[in-house]
């Protein structure tokens, strides 16, 4: 073996390949062929792509799945703390054994084709997938659709979630050209399920190309809120009086009406998920870093969001969760995020800001961006540090019991927080 531990494996990873992203189909396709795998994979898939709510949805998606008494793997990315999390079954993340013997795997049959970091990842989860023998598998597209490792493999449900502006260098900056993306994870006669009401016209456009049944929200099912249970129908099915998914935010309802929807084709394509199924998987529902709350006198909550749309998202949350106290925000993100579309869409909500810098290459220091926000969140209560830990401990001492510290920006500073937050070491009550 190349490598005897993981983290050798994902340190080489890193600069193997001339550039961190690197999006096609061509060579990763190259090396699954001389793995002996095809596109069709032998279980069934759904795959889930979009700006927002990708994570939420594939962890609705999981527990209604694992309820039902399937295998179900699921592949996510990032990661939070550690990197098996990626590549999960039953919510069981791969050892670091099994991976490597999968990256050894792949690296065998790849020969002199480069792969990124991500592309070994994508091989790796579905190596371990067929090996493992899973009835059914949800795999979250990392970046886009259309060229992204994850759509080498043909999809027997897609999700398309929320589409916001993000990762504009690389998918283009509207939402028609993003949505086309979006829209490459669909599949010629397999349906595709839309989170949105109004989905981008270029993903109806795209799925008719692809005669594929095209499934929008409040078109084609829909959903309504009773404040603590809610209901959802189509055309064929209705249920009644649904406990609310513990995934807090009254936007998860959009989510998980989505996710129902997808589990009613999955059911005519020849699974079995009662309603019985569904209504456990709302309620056992798993997922750090999304609203994720820490109780205590002060209460801190840990959140990934770093586009507008989820920082929209998150202000309302924010809205519907108030606990008399003021809020602090202690924030860092990274140098390709619009900081101020966050910024502007949270300052209401926000008593005092607590910016921090991100270690790396794409990372942005606190005071860049102090500089890029203070416009918005206004100088006297927007302050600048070297790193999370001292943004947290500064914006902490400005606290009284009540008052709740929101830890967001990016995956990479919710893992920053988690390192150094001790209930983050063990497990904690959770709100996600």
């Amino acid at each position: 073996m190349r490598f005897s531990s993981l983290s050798q494996w994902l340190a080489w990873q890193e600069h193997l390949h001339f550039r961190d992203i690197d999006p096609g189909l061509q060579r990763v396709g190259t090396v699954w062929q001389r793995m002996k795998g095809s596109s069709q994979l032998p279980f069934k898939l759904i795959t889930v792509a979009g700006t927002n709510g990708k994570g939420s949805s594939v962890a609705i998606l999981a527990a209604i799945l694992q309820a039902a008494g399937y295998k179900t793997a699921t592949y996510t990315s990032p990661h939070l703390l550690r990197y098996n999390e990626r590549i999960a079954i039953n919510n069981v993340p791969a050892s670091d054994q099994d991976i490597c013997e999968a990256f050894q795997r792949i690296d065998d049959a790849r020969g002199d084709v480069s792969l990124t970091y991500f592309e070994f990842a994508t091989l790796a989860a579905a190596d371990i997938f067929c090996r493992e023998q899973v009835d059914v598998a949800v795999l979250e597209v990392g970046m886009g659709g259309r060229l992204d490792a994850v759509n080498l493999f043909d999809t027997d449900v897609a999700l398309i979630t929320p589409i916001g502006l993000d990762h504009m260098a690389w998918l283009g900056d509207n939402r028609e050209l993003i949505g086309r993306e979006k829209a490459g994870i669909i599949r010629s006669d397999k349906p595709v399920v839309c989170s949105e009401a109004v989905p981008p016209q270029t993903v109806i456009d795209y799925a008719a190309s692809q005669t594929a049944p095209i499934f929008i929200q409040a078109r084609d099912y829909a959903y309504q809120d009773f404040n603590q249970q809610w209901q959802w129908r189509n055309d064929d099915v209705s249920l009644e009086k649904l406990p609310l998914p513990v995934l807090p935010g009254k936007y998860q309802l959009q989510n998980s009406a989505a996710v129902l929807q997808v589990c009613h084709l999955l059911n005519q394509q020849g699974l079995k998920i009662s309603e019985e199924a569904i209504r456990h998987g709302l309620k056992t529902i798993r997922l750090s870093g999304r609203f994720q709350i820490i109780p205590g006198p002060v209460t801190r909550v840990l959140d990934v969001t770093h586009n507008q749309q989820g920082a929209e998202n998150l202000a309302t949350v924010l809205e519907e969760t108030q606990t008399g106290g003021k809020t602090y925000a202690v924030l860092a993100m990274l140098k390709d995020k619009d900081c101020q579309a966050v910024a502007k869409a949270l300052n209401v909500a926000v008593d005092g800001w607590f910016l921090a810098g991100l270690d790396g290459d794409r990372g942005m220091s606190g005071a860049e961006l102090g500089s890029q926000i203070a416009s918005v969140t206004g100088a006297d209560k927007t302050h600048c540090f070297e790193t999370v830990k001292q943004a947290y401990e500064a914006a902490m001492n400005e606290t009284v019991a009540g008052d709740r510290v929101l830890i967001f920006g990016s995956f990479h500073t919710v893992e920053a927080a988690m390192l150094f937050l001790p209930e983050c070491q063990q497990p904690v009550s959770r709100a996600s």
